[in-house]
Formats: structure tokens, sequence, C-alpha cells
């Protein structure tokens, strides 16, 4: 159950503050307007997680939510910072 929550917090905190960063900071970055971008930005972030599932609350799937909310936030953001929302 523990697990399910830090996973739980690893995705929305992965979210979160990747799109709060690319609405401020990379909003005129061309680069982070390629359709790849999120992606790629998902899988860097799960691999720099993933040493982190050596512990023993923490799991691969703790990992893989990390990626895929910092993809979703970077999509969000990318999206809502290009129409100065």
């Amino acid at each position: 159950m523990i697990g399910l929550l830090i996973g739980a917090a690893a995705l929305g905190g992965g979210f979160v503050t990747t799109r709060n960063f690319v609405r401020r900071r990379l909003r005129f970055v061309d680069a982070a307007q390629k359709p790849a971008a999120p992606l790629l930005i998902g899988l860097a972030a799960t691999a720099v997680a993933l040493p982190i599932a050596l512990l023993p609350v923490v799991t691969v799937g703790t990992a893989v939510a990390f990626g895929v909310g910092v993809a979703g936030g970077f999509a969000a953001g990318r999206k809502n910072g290009a129409t100065g929302a």
C-alpha cells in the first residue's frame, strides 16, 4: 500500500514540477516544441529514477510512474506555455 502511495506521489510530483518548469523556462526553446520531446524526456527521467528502485519500498513501477508523470507534465506545459495560458 505504501509503495502505491509513493508511486502516485512520484507521478503527481513529476507532472506538476515539470509542467511548471516548461511553462516558465522552456516556452520559447525550439527543441521543446518537437513532437518526440516528451517521450525522450520521460525516458530520461525513468532512467535517472531507476537506481532509486534499489530501495526496499521504491519499485521499478515507481520509476516508470515518475517518467510518465514527467512526460505528461512536459507535454502539458508545452501546450499551455505556447498559448500563453
